[in-house]
């Protein structure tokens, strides 16, 4: 049977399959079935019990995936000092954030502030009800929503979170009969999306029957449709804000053709650049978060929900622009960020996977406040260390040369080529082109 017709059949019934049963399925796919089951195979642990948490944090697992855990020293915040982890496979992040973090640590380190940490949940239904009906039982429907719900928000509660306050958002100028809901919580250190989630479910059924079998409704009031209840990822009440500053004299020297004066002003005006056109935005943010979804990663956090949240508050405005933003006044350069950034630092992967687990030690297991203040410093970062770069030497200088080693490693160079290569292009472009007629000289010298 071809490739292409094996790919082609419908499995089912294969999430019930052993594990090796599932890996001898994905190798058939390939033309080379025993290199494919031992390289996958390969990525296990040889600790049985370790595989099996990698294994049961998914669904249909057959291998891991690895990606490199680095470290950026020297990263100052609020007069701490922190070694800050970071998972990313893109070649120069680390280097440019421990650049920059080493950078702003010789200028007083980086200051923030966490501003906010409520998180957002809704009940959506639908209801032809008259609004106001609703509006005067509410406070009634709340107190009966708290109750049903005390079980869940009990333990919450006592480490000083749980449920803040309900509101009801009427939406149907949007769409017939469609109302919501809108709960908001503190989860203190933890993340919190089950508890949310789980209080959400309790509160929509408490919704459905309180409608159901109060006295103020009659006839079709009594019928309520709960078409969902979820958090919501945007968190535009979970902010936190990161800054520097410095007189125009301690950026002398950054680069040798531009004043202190001179760098700060061409520095504001790239990040207004990205205030002010899309294009430039989407990847001045990238940057951004180059830095903030390494520290989610490294720290069991869920980097797609951070992203999410941050991209939606950037395009707060009804047009999307940069998150971080710059202020020259009277001799002085500030630069600072503010995002929303929900993160936990208990539950979750934070304590099952082991290096997630690592990560906090090595923060000093901060709160949910200082890891959020952490993982901003980080993103701003490498926001600086790569506009620095755009406007001074360009970005390839820096980039390509934290490159030239995956490049290298495509060819298979040796240690030696590796030791060679490097310093052959210490002065000169780097392309896989240039890279790859190197090599090749090197191998087979033309007399």
């Amino acid at each position: 049977m071809s490739g292409r017709r094996k790919r082609d059949l419908i499995i089912k019934g294969f999430s019930k399959l052993l594990k090796e049963d599932k890996l001898r399925i994905v190798a058939e796919l390939m033309d080379n079935q025993v290199e494919t089951i031992e390289l996958l195979k390969s990525f296990w642990y040889a600790d049985t019990e370790k595989q099996k948490i990698f294994d049961e944090f998914s669904e249909n697992t057959i291998t891991n995936f690895y990606i490199p855990y680095g470290v950026a020293p020297n990263v100052m915040v609020n007069g701490h000092t922190y070694l800050v982890p970071m998972v990313i496979e893109e070649s120069s992040v680390v280097a440019a954030a421990s650049s920059a973090a080493r950078f702003w640590s010789e200028r007083g380190g980086f200051r923030a502030k966490v501003i906010d940490t409520v998180k957002i949940g809704q009940v959506h239904f639908l209801w032809e009800g008259e609004k106001e009906k609703l509006e005067r039982v509410f406070d009634e429907l709340k107190q009966q929503m708290r109750e049903n719900a005390r079980s869940i928000t009990a333990n919450m509660e006592k480490r000083g979170g749980g449920i803040l306050d309900f509101e009801l958002i009427d939406m149907r100028d949007k769409l017939e009969n469609y109302y919501q809901i809108k709960v908001s919580f503190e989860t203190k250190d933890s993340m919190g999306a089950n508890f949310i989630n789980s209080c959400l479910e309790e509160s929509a059924k408490t919704l459905k029957e309180f409608v159901r079998t109060h006295p103020a409704f009659h006839g079709k009031e009594r019928e309520l449709t709960i078409i969902m209840a979820i958090l919501s990822n945007y968190t535009p009440d979970c902010l936190v804000r990161v800054w520097v500053e410095c007189p125009f004299k301690d950026l002398e020297g950054i680069d040798p053709s531009l004043t202190g004066e001179q760098f700060a002003r061409k520095f504001a005006t790239a990040v207004k650049i990205a205030e002010i056109d899309t294009f430039r935005a989407t990847t001045h943010n990238k940057g951004i978060f180059n830095g903030i979804d390494a520290v989610a990663i490294a720290t069991g956090n869920d980097f797609r929900a951070i992203e999410a949240a941050g991209h939606t508050y950037a395009s707060r405005t009804g047009r999307y622009q940069s998150l971080s933003h710059v202020e020259i006044k009277n001799g002085k350069f500030k630069y600072w960020i503010e995002l929303p950034l929900a993160v936990g630092t208990v539950g979750g992967l934070t304590a099952l996977h082991p290096l997630a687990k690592h990560s906090l030690e090595m923060l000093g297991k901060p709160s949910a406040k200082e890891l959020m203040m952490i993982t901003a410093a980080m993103g701003m970062a490498n926001n600086f260390a790569a506009v620095r770069s755009l406007v001074t030497k360009g970005i390839q200088h820096g980039h390509m040369k934290m490159h030239l080693m995956n490049i290298l490693n495509h060819f298979k160079a040796t240690d030696d080529e590796k030791k060679k290569a490097t310093a052959y292009f210490s002065d000169k472009k780097v392309s896989f082109a240039s890279v790859g007629e190197f090599i090749k000289n090197l191998r087979h010298p033309t007399k």
